[in-house]
């Protein structure tokens, strides 16, 4: 099951990681100063995330 990990880091900030069902890492946050920010973040991503689009910054190879 995938999941959000809220944490505090090593400079007492609050960050938030999310898991896949398999345990990896899939993305890590900035850093909060307050957990409710934090847990503000991730409720933001799970409301505004199902229409995402996918901006490709890379460079087209020739």
């Amino acid at each position: 099951m995938y999941k959000f990990e809220v944490y505090k880091d090593k400079s007492g900030e609050f960050r938030f990681r999310f898991k896949a069902s398999n345990g990896e890492t899939m993305f890590l946050s900035e850093g909060y100063k307050a957990k409710a920010s934090a847990m503000s973040a991730i409720e933001s991503i799970k409301k505004n995330t199902p229409g995402a689009d996918i901006v490709d910054q890379t460079k087209a190879e020739a």
